[in-house]
């Protein structure tokens, strides 16, 4: 009996330290109250290393159910290290949400796609040829700006296909979803699938930390909080955003500028993209990517100059652009109005993070093809391989989780979410026009702000 003791608690050991195994050189994670070392699996993870990373010296149980299918259990055991986590515990809210996971999975509702994808694709096909007759077959510079609006609609639904892929199969297999990623992002809107991911893949695991999740770092058009006053670390781009007198200044006016700023959002997707794709990290598949944003970049240019004159080029180009940053601003309603914190997200609270840091929008179900999946965000945000046709049908399931356990369930309407968003907006850029202790201004700020 003496040498069973011994034995059990050589072959354990305490989360304290667990955490001192976080860093990329030296990386565990805890799932099931087991101990895996990731180390070397890090730089080869599909996710990235970021979302290791994050969670790294701590239990992953939840984040790792969320996103992985069951198959995946079956490699774990190539990082085990022998060693599991004292007093391991479970709490109630993950309890049930794992009970919830487990439930949804034997009723296969994460195999069952239903004909989203089929008729999503149906309608690009629609907007893409209509965008393009216009072009080629009319006179009129009307048409000209409708079909701009169009191809901006066409980029929309290429962009809900591009998220789906991203985060589940899509297609019958892997090669025809992979063959989606490209065609729907790179190929077709001109966005580095492989950026998207390691971008989107921060969000979901650090959702709304200021210094972990990338979605929330606009510096220095935007931002959400005073706290990005403190010129914060960003753990994700590996640099200072500084709050300087530039950023202050675009700051001051963020509430003004932001629906503005959206309809050109598209460009800074460009340049992320092109950042990324010709950057000294590791890119899988790098040759690929760069191919599938080639094409892009042959037809669009190529369709614009069939206009008759530069104006209507400009004028469509800009409608394009516009009509896609509605996708940009729906982005936004989904957080930049919810609960943010600072520092790497915490297993102890997954589920709870996951669910104040998100906001719904409430529509019809005839509306659905226009959000795209993300006006049930608290939904897709637990259960984030959970094809879009279900998310409805869940969401009573989730609603009343959190009613359990005393958590928000937040829910409003499109029009109250842009007021929301826009109340926050304006909120932190009235506090950055009186910080007690201002930074230097420049000529441009004293000129807009000079009285008498």
């Amino acid at each position: 009996m003496a040498g069973e003791v011994k034995s059990t608690r050589k072959c354990s050991i305490s989360l304290e330290e667990l955490s001192k195994h976080n860093k990329i050189e030296d990386l565990w994670i805890s799932i099931h109250g087991k101990i895996y070392n990731v180390t070397n699996w890090a730089k080869h993870h599909p996710g990235g290393d970021l979302p290791l990373l994050n969670l790294a010296g701590q239990d992953a149980t939840d984040a790792f159910l969320a996103y992985h299918p069951l198959a995946a259990s079956q490699h774990l055991h190539n990082f085990f290290t022998g060693y599991y986590l004292q007093d391991y515990a479970i709490s109630q809210v993950s309890g049930d949400y794992r009970k919830l996971l487990s439930h949804f999975t034997a009723m296969g509702m994460f195999d069952t796609k239903g004909h989203t994808v089929f008729f999503t694709m149906l309608l690009m096909a629609v907007l893409f040829c209509s965008s393009v007759y216009g072009v080629f077959c009319s006179s009129s510079p009307l048409v000209h700006v409708c079909c701009g609006g169009l191809m901006g609609f066409f980029w929309i639904q290429s962009g809900w296909i591009g998220h789906d892929s991203g985060h589940y199969q899509v297609m019958t297999t892997q090669r025809f979803n992979r063959f989606a990623q490209i065609l729907s992002g790179n190929c077709l809107a001109g966005i580095s699938i492989g950026w998207w991911k390691w971008n989107h893949n921060a969000h979901h695991i650090a959702c709304n930390s200021l210094d972990h999740d990338p979605d929330l770092q606009h510096i220095p058009f935007f931002v959400v909080s005073s706290k990005f006053f403190n010129s914060i670390t960003s753990c994700f781009y590996d640099r200072k955003l500084n709050f300087d007198c530039v950023a202050r200044f675009l700051v001051s006016y963020q509430h003004f500028t932001f629906y503005p700023v959206m309809c050109f959002a598209r460009l800074n997707l460009f340049a992320q993209s092109f950042f990324f794709l010709f950057s000294n990290r590791k890119v899988p598949n790098r040759v690929q990517e760069i191919l599938g944003m080639l094409v892009f970049w042959i037809w669009y240019p190529l369709l614009v100059s069939f206009l008759p004159n530069w104006g209507e080029r400009i004028v469509f180009v800009i409608a394009s652009f516009a009509v896609t940053g509605i996708q940009h601003v729906q982005f936004c309603l989904n957080h930049f109005s919810s609960s943010v914190y600072v520092g790497p997200p915490r297993s102890s609270d997954w589920f709870e993070k996951q669910t104040i840091g998100t906001l719904n929008v409430d529509c019809s179900p005839w509306m659905d093809w226009f959000h795209g999946g993300l006006q049930f965000q608290v939904e897709h945000h637990l259960f984030p391989r959970l094809p879009r046709c279900h998310l409805r049908s869940i969401s009573p399931l989730v609603k009343e989780l959190c009613k359990k356990h005393g958590l928000p369930y937040n829910h409003v309407s499109f029009w109250k979410a842009n007021v929301l968003t826009l109340n926050t907006l304006k909120d932190a850029a009235l506090q950055a026009r009186n910080l007690s202790n201002p930074i230097p201004k420049n000529l441009v700020w004293e000129a807009v702000n000079t009285h008498g």
